[in-house]
């Protein structure tokens, strides 16, 4: 093989100019009489090194491996010899072990300065350099100790941050820090749940690619919890009824569920606390949302539900202070949005009215029951007339469809089965606060059937609708229906009323079965459970006309694009 050596020209500019009369320009004054221009240095080094060089160069660049040059972030401090020449293969790691001695010994004293990091990407057996630096800084000011307060602490570290990052992240920052108003979800989403994006919008986040789970983790989950508890409260009054006593059950269906719905209760609590704890700009903005918010009530409902299907094995009578603790972050979000559902603006009634909205009606129903269950008399009846006000309102404001006259999607028709919860609820509230399912106990509970029918019969309605978090909107709303009916057969006892309450029973719990083992597939088998959340990824403005052209333009994030640039310098 023949050696060819090594030429290195430099540009006729490099060879006129002194780097140490241009301003701005790096240079290192070594101090010991060496010359100061250490790209001199290296270039008479190379030569004197002649055909050895040469040629060890040559093997090395003879090989069919990649080679990426690492520079530094900055112009300040490049030299000769600061470039790392990184292969991609295990055969050079005998050559780089040989080649221990350090060719340049005045280079190595000056500071170090650290690369950009390289992505990991694996083809055959080729390996890129893998950094402990690579991490995804996309989704940092929708955590907790980013932003802001993360800067401060650098700041009062004596490591200020960069002022080109915080020139080229400024604006991105601000989008995400402060949550958009309400107006603003109305203009960039849409859809009767305002949770798709408008063509014309622009996410903070990548759309394209799986976002960090606790970030996808939405406060609707909690619907989960809210179906099984239901369960256990079908159980309970299935076992104590005595119109339902031919049936022979026992209070171990009952207990099994109770703690399973407590098990279920504490993990998604936790899941979600660990949302607040890490990701609180993202449960910010589910606050915010005008739709979303009605769900904040969910966890709440589900301990009530929790109290009213305690086992008696476990207690008999609780304590009344329990029902005050339950229902004092009730209150308080009640005060929040019915008062906004009355003052106007944009969160009026009419512009966010959703069958969601149920979920803040049902809450002083469930508590007025709980709390007559307990002996209490005036705060249950308070709650059952607050309750009934604005379902009324709630009820017509809903049948008109006054926000947008449309229909909702597919995968939202099993929302409608809220209507059936209000009603229903409401009966068994009345019925304990009266102590009798007398005739005012009626009139809800023959709404809550009839809804109940008119909805089971429109079996076109519900096919075709691929499965999603809003299904469970099923689960409560039937049992609620199921239990009721229990009741009202032990005021009303004959072979027809007892009929029904097999039948809604056997009904609700086999939708609930059904959907438990539907969302342990779709979430640890499909992983499919929890999409990306994005509406709680819009900006705090609305994009510029050069933000959309770009969001129009790209078709695959940043990291896709380098990794296909890799994959294209592979194949050289």
């Amino acid at each position: 093989m023949e050696k060819t050596e090594l030429q290195v020209e430099i540009p006729s500019v490099l060879k006129q100019t002194s780097c140490q009369n241009i301003k701005g320009f790096d240079c290192v004054d070594y101090g010991n009489g060496n010359n100061p221009n250490p790209l001199e240095n290296a270039i008479s080094d190379i030569e004197s090194r002649g055909e050895s060089t040469a040629g060890s160069n040559m093997t090395r660049l003879e090989r069919k491996d990649v080679i990426i040059i690492s520079l530094p972030a900055s112009p300040s401090g490049l030299h000769i010899g600061q470039t790392k020449l990184v292969l991609h293969s295990e055969k050079c790691k005998n050559t780089d072990q040989n080649n221990t001695k350090n060719p340049y010994p005045q280079l190595a004293k000056q500071k170090k300065f650290h690369s950009q990091p390289i992505l990991v990407r694996e083809n055959g057996d080729r390996k890129v350099v893998h950094s402990e630096a690579v991490r995804d800084h996309r989704f940092d000011p929708f955590k907790t100790w980013s932003g802001k307060l993360e800067r401060q602490i650098s700041n009062l570290r004596g490591k200020p941050t960069q002022e080109a990052d915080i020139e080229a992240g400024a604006s991105d920052r601000e989008e995400i820090e402060e949550a958009p108003g309400v107006d603003r979800y109305f203009d960039a989403l849409e859809g009767p749940e305002l949770d798709t994006l408008r063509a014309t919008e622009v996410s903070v986040l990548p759309e394209d690619e799986k976002w960090p789970f606790l970030l996808r983790f939405p406060v609707n989950a909690f619907g989960i919890c809210l179906g099984v508890s239901s369960q256990a409260i079908l159980w309970k009054t299935l076992n104590t009824s005595p119109a339902m006593n031919f049936l022979h059950i026992g209070p171990m269906p009952n207990l099994i569920l109770w703690w399973a719905a407590l098990a279920l209760i504490l993990f998604v609590s936790f899941v979600y606390l660990l949302k607040i704890v890490f990701y609180f700009e993202a449960v910010k903005r589910e606050y915010y949302h005008p739709v979303r918010v009605n769900f904040f009530f969910a966890p709440w409902i589900a301990c009530l539900f929790m109290a009213l299907a305690v086992p008696p094995s476990i207690a008999v009578n609780l304590r009344p202070f329990i029902w005050y603790i339950l229902m004092t972050p009730i209150f308080m979000l009640e005060l929040k949005i019915y008062g906004q559902w009355m003052s106007g603006g944009q969160r009026r009634l009419s512009k966010v009215a959703n069958p969601s909205n149920h979920l803040s009606i049902v809450g002083n129903f469930v508590g007025a029951l709980l709390g007559a269950n307990m002996g209490l008399k005036e705060g249950p009846i308070f709650f059952f007339a607050v309750g009934l006000a604005h379902y009324i309102v709630l009820f017509v404001t809903l049948y008109q469809r006054l926000p947008t006259n449309a229909t909702l999607p597919k995968e939202l028709h099993p929302v409608f089965f809220l209507f059936v919860a209000a009603p229903s609820v409401a009966c068994m509230a009345w019925a304990k606060i009266q102590g009798d399912f007398d005739y005012a106990a009626r009139i809800p509970y023959f709404i809550a059937l009839f809804l109940y029918m008119s909805l089971a019969v429109r079996v076109n309605f519900f096919r075709g609708i691929r499965f999603s978090l809003a299904w469970w909107a099923y689960t409560f709303p039937m049992t609620g229906a199921s239990i009721a009916t229990i009741k009202y057969t032990m005021a009303v006892t004959n072979i027809v009323t007892r009929s029904l309450s097999i039948c809604l029973s056997a009904i609700s719990t086999f939708t609930v079965s059904t959907l438990l083992v539907y969302t342990i597939i779709h979430a640890f088998v499909l992983r499919d459970l929890f999409p990306n959340d994005i509406s709680i990824a819009i900006t705090r403005k609305k994009p510029k006309f050069s933000k959309m052209l770009a969001h129009f333009r790209s078709s695959s994030s940043d990291s896709k694009d380098l990794d296909s640039s890799i994959s294209k310098n592979s194949e050289f």
